[in-house]
């Protein structure tokens, strides 16, 4: 199997396996507990029924959209994720340089392998960076100027990660960020001897938002769960919310809203925007899917701040029932991730393309030549 071979998410899935060691490969691919909460993440989409209408003049399909003040040409963008030079050398300059040629958002992870510095000298299109509030107010306030320097357009707080979710497949497979072999994983990664070569032959891994403030992560091994339970700030409450949106002084969202009260907080703090998000299903199992709690947060608060659907899109269609419902756009970290790991930045840009193919045919279908004229009079939710 190879690119080529990759005609949707579970192509590129497939492939990633094929190409990473297993607890790299599980890192992206796994989720917290029972994973019922990822797996409902996209199964949400499948209640709700779409209704076409036909004979509408549809030769010409306009995707684009305006989040944050930014026009993008696709209502959909790479939410940002953490590590991504363990899944491919190239990492965030590959992702960067795809989404470029898409002109859609590129979202840059505080957990990054490339500081914002070279991003910003490499990427023109628009860039959100997402923040972790850490306990050190030193490092948190560095991150920021460094993040104002380099002139991103949107400030992103995660808020979902108060704690380290119990992912048990890193467990099982003593995945941590730098990567350590151990007697069970060892042949995993002596299978993939080309992940290998390009891990130590393509420059030196690194956190350069991090590393000169905490060992943990770069120099020392640790698991993404335990970065979360260790090193955020768990007493971090709206008010510093509110401070960091002031702070920055520019475009600002939570990442990880799933309810309507937070989402309206948010309206009230000064965000332009949410990620209705349970970061994938990777820390609250049991949780609501975001599809699932778009329409009320919309009905709450679509009319003040840009509405944002994040986790389990695999489809175009499910963009499609996203945007219906009354997103703004969406976004996603496994839909191009595994692309990624597959082949690199070729291999992002053909998923963001199928993504982009597959949306533009499904509107025609649909009878809708651009994103404001879809709505809710196209669908029908099958439990009501």
């Amino acid at each position: 199997m190879n690119l080529k071979d990759c005609h949707n998410f579970s192509d590129f899935r497939k492939l990633a396996k094929k190409k990473l060691p297993s607890p790299i490969f599980h890192y992206i691919d796994g989720a917290a507990d029972d994973e019922i909460t990822y797996q409902r993440n996209t199964s949400a989409f499948n209640d709700i029924d779409l209704v076409p209408n036909v004979l509408r003049g549809v030769e010409n399909v306009d995707l684009s959209t305006t989040i944050f003040g930014k026009k993008i040409d696709l209502p959909f963008y790479c939410a940002p994720t953490a590590l991504q030079r363990l899944f491919h050398y190239d990492g965030e300059k590959a992702v960067g340089k795809a989404a470029q040629k898409f002109n859609t958002m590129f979202g840059v992870s505080a957990l990054a392998t490339v500081s914002v510095e070279e991003i910003a000298s490499l990427v023109n299109t628009p860039k959100m960076f997402q923040f972790y509030f850490h306990k050190d107010r030193g490092l948190n306030d560095a991150v920021l100027q460094r993040v104002k320097a380099a002139k991103f357009d949107v400030m992103a707080l995660t808020v979902d990660t108060i704690t380290g979710g119990n992912r048990e497949r890193d467990l099982r497979t003593g995945f941590t960020s730098p990567p350590k072999l151990t007697l069970s994983s060892l042949f995993s990664f002596m299978s993939k001897p080309m992940w290998g070569i390009n891990y130590l032959t393509k420059g030196k891994f690194e956190l350069p938002h991090l590393q000169d403030f905490v060992k943990e992560g770069t120099s020392t091994t640790t698991s993404i769960g335990n970065y979360f339970s260790s090193m955020l700030d768990q007493s971090m409450n709206w008010k510093d919310a509110e401070k960091l949106c002031s702070d920055w002084g520019g475009h600002f969202a939570l990442k990880g809203v799933m309810s309507v009260d937070d989402a309206k907080r948010a309206v009230d703090i000064g965000c332009s925007g949410i990620m209705v998000s349970n970061h994938g299903g990777r820390q609250l199992d049991g949780s609501r899917s975001p599809f699932d709690q778009l329409a009320e947060i919309v009905d709450a608060v679509g009319d003040k701040i840009d509405v944002i659907c994040e986790g389990g899109i695999q489809r175009g269609t499910h963009i499609l029932k996203a945007l219906s419902i009354g997103a703004k756009a969406c976004s996603g970290g496994r839909l191009y991730l595994y692309a990624l790991a597959a082949a690199g930045q070729k291999g992002v840009e053909r998923a963001l393309n199928q993504y982009r193919l597959e949306l533009e045919r499904d509107m025609k279908l649909m009878g809708c030549t651009k994103i404001s004229e879809l709505n809710r009079n196209n669908l029908r939710f099958r439990n009501k």
